[in-house]
């Protein structure tokens, strides 16, 4: 009977129950004594209770039992996920991965929890400032099973298959050209349809928020009310054999078993939700005159540090777009970043790399590491008739950039069996063009 609903608006106060219980929401307050239909209030804070008010962030949920109901969390084999940065040597190298590869089922059956695989990162969740990359690959959805985050958040990219994410808010169904963020500890398990791969973005100790427009004015981007929330869904499910509760506590994973499934919030109300995006909605403001615009014009949504302008994370794409520049070469320009920039590459062909650089793998341009254009697209776009022209049809590239300096993980670097050696040779054909004599 159930349709995928969602209500639109970013950081939003919503407002949401089951249609099978209408009436589920207090009225006047949040706690009663007793709650309509019999049922338990809890809080959700993603905030502390005294955060100025533009930045505080709670929702209340209405449920069949209270979360609390659950046996002691026990240590649970993590597999490749981690936040030991110093595991391995640092590597300040120019990096690439060719695209990861899937498990396939039936003989390594994966599921999202078991298919995270930490690729790089900084910082440590005990200290709430830190991000980590993750890649997921998986095969078979969770079955009674659900994480929450107790570290951060996660901004989910899908790059192939769709996710259908049940949390304790709603469904979502999250397609590749898509994105969602399971905000720190909301509980959600993914229900996947075929091989299914892609990237997440953690951020411990900050939210994602939309990134300030200055001189841009009231609109552009990343529109508020293109964000989608799901709406109130309920199963009052028994699970005699046993529901696993996955905690992810301090970069390890911990399992609760309960009786129950945790997905029994009949009602909820608040501005601590998850949420979704469509990558093409993205208003897309770029240079038409000369030269060429730094990437931040291209961000979706942004993890502040305390310092002003200065970004824990942030969710950067590359969309379909006009190139009108005169004078200009047209492609990213050459680069030394205090930022560390990882990058991976949803669908199509990257305008900068285009034979190496594939769908479902990545590249990390660390601190101060240079890069840019290869030599063929260097050779071409100096030599191109500049005309109005579409860039990046058909393609959807993206960049997690962060101020911290990332260390890659032994997985990343030996284990997975999928960083180009080669990489560094698509420069090696730049030759000099000087001649003192022309100007």
């Amino acid at each position: 009977w159930f349709i995928l609903q969602y209500m639109s608006g970013f950081g939003n106060e919503h407002v949401s129950e089951d249609p099978r219980c209408p009436g589920a929401l207090p009225e006047g307050q949040n706690n009663p004594q007793v709650c309509p239909y019999g049922l338990y209030a809890e809080q959700l804070s993603g905030s502390a209770f005294t955060c100025p008010r533009p930045t505080n962030k709670r929702s209340w949920l209405y449920r069949i039992l209270p979360s609390v109901c659950h046996k002691p969390f026990k240590p649970l084999e993590e597999g490749h996920l981690t936040h030991d940065w110093d595991e391995i040597e640092p590597d300040p190298n120019q990096l690439r991965w060719k695209p990861f590869e899937i498990p396939k089922a039936p003989q390594n059956k994966m599921d999202f929890v078991s298919g995270l695989h930490t690729l790089c990162g900084a910082g440590e969740p005990r200290g709430r400032n830190g991000i980590a990359v993750h890649i997921f690959v998986c095969n078979t959805s969770m079955i009674d099973r659900c994480l929450y985050n107790s570290d951060g958040d996660f901004l989910i990219v899908p790059q192939q298959g769709k996710l259908l994410i049940t949390t304790e808010f709603g469904k979502m169904l999250v397609e590749p050209n898509e994105i969602c963020v399971i905000q720190q500890g909301m509980r959600f398990s993914v229900e996947v349809f075929g091989e299914t791969r892609g990237y997440i973005l953690e951020v411990y100790g900050a939210h994602f928020e939309l990134p300030d427009l200055g001189p841009i004015g009231a609109n552009g981007l990343a529109n508020p009310r293109d964000f989608l929330v799901p709406v109130a869904w309920y199963e009052d499910r028994q699970v005699p054999g046993g529901y696993m509760v996955i905690s992810k506590y301090q970069g390890k994973l911990f399992a609760a078993q309960q009786d129950y499934s945790p997905f029994n919030v009949v009602a909820w109300h608040g501005n601590y939700t998850p949420y979704k995006y469509h990558l093409e909605k993205f208003m897309v403001i770029n240079a038409v005159a000369f030269d060429h615009a730094d990437p931040s014009i291209f961000t979706v949504l942004t993890a502040k540090t305390t310092r002003a302008g200065v970004a824990l994370a942030d969710f950067v794409i590359f969309p379909p777009r006009w190139g009108v520049a005169n004078n200009t070469f047209r492609p990213p320009y050459y680069h030394r970043n205090c930022m560390s920039e990882f990058m991976g590459l949803i669908k199509g062909h990257y305008e900068a790399k285009e034979e190496g650089f594939q769908p479902g793998g990545g590249s990390l341009h660390s601190m101060m590491t240079p890069h840019g254009p290869d030599a063929d697209c260097f050779e071409k776009a100096s030599k191109a008739k500049l005309e109005p022209e579409r860039v990046a049809d058909g393609t959807m590239a993206f960049m997690f950039e962060s101020s911290l300096s990332l260390a890659v993980t032994k997985w990343g670097l030996q284990t997975s069996n999928r960083l180009d050696k080669n990489y560094y040779k698509c420069w090696e054909p730049l030759k000099s063009h000087f001649n003192p004599k022309c100007k």
